[in-house]
């Protein structure tokens, strides 16, 4: 029944991957047919809507970098290392590679508002300064994060050992070049010589 139940959970994770890839795809097509209208020589449009056009460009694939990190964050997460969320450097890995992905989105889309507001709207401009300090709360608060969990990382040098193992074995499946494992270090026990007579 166990068995049954994680092959279930496997295949969500997979639909979810699968969709999020889709999700980039289709974010990529759309930010490529938005630099095409801009830049394309035919059009009658002036600078300014080309201007505006690549920063549609530019937050739309910013937007394809998130769903295509967060599909490579659960698969390697979920499906290859199948973590269980359990332990304090479990929790800090996956939160790690979601919080960068996070942090980087917020702040591109803040600079892309920002070019667009300060043109268009500049008394909306302290809305895209909302975003920019969100994101540095969320670094900050990783931050302190990262800090408070490294004391309790300390109680479990095992979990810390597991993971490094981990990464290991995936990036020695990513290369196909096997390498050899190395047998954990014997403490060697000094051998007792019997005093010379």
């Amino acid at each position: 029944m166990t068995r049954l139940i994680e092959r279930l959970f496997a295949a969500g994770y997979l639909a979810v991957i699968a969709l999020f890839l889709f999700a980039g795809a289709a974010l990529i097509a759309l930010a490529a047919i938005e630099m095409w209208q801009a830049l394309v020589p035919s059009q009658s449009v002036d600078l300014r809507g080309r201007f505006d056009s690549v920063l549609d460009a530019i937050g739309i694939v910013t937007i394809a970098l998130v769903a295509f990190e967060l599909a490579q964050t659960v698969f390697e997460e979920e499906v290859r290392r199948e973590v269980k969320i359990s332990g304090p450097t479990r929790v800090r890995r996956f939160l790690s590679r979601f919080m960068v992905v996070l942090v980087v989105a917020l702040s591109i889309e803040t600079l892309v508002a920002v070019f667009r507001l300060l043109h268009e709207a500049p008394e909306q401009l302290p809305y895209a300064a909302a975003i920019g300090a969100t994101a540095a709360l969320l670094l900050v608060g990783w931050g302190v994060f990262l800090r408070l969990n490294r004391s309790v990382e300390e109680l479990e040098p095992e979990a810390m050992a597991a993971a490094k193992d981990e990464d290991g074995d995936v990036e020695t499946d990513a290369d196909d070049t096997p390498t050899p494992k190395k047998s954990p270090a014997r403490r060697k026990t000094p051998s007792k010589v019997p005093p010379a007579a």
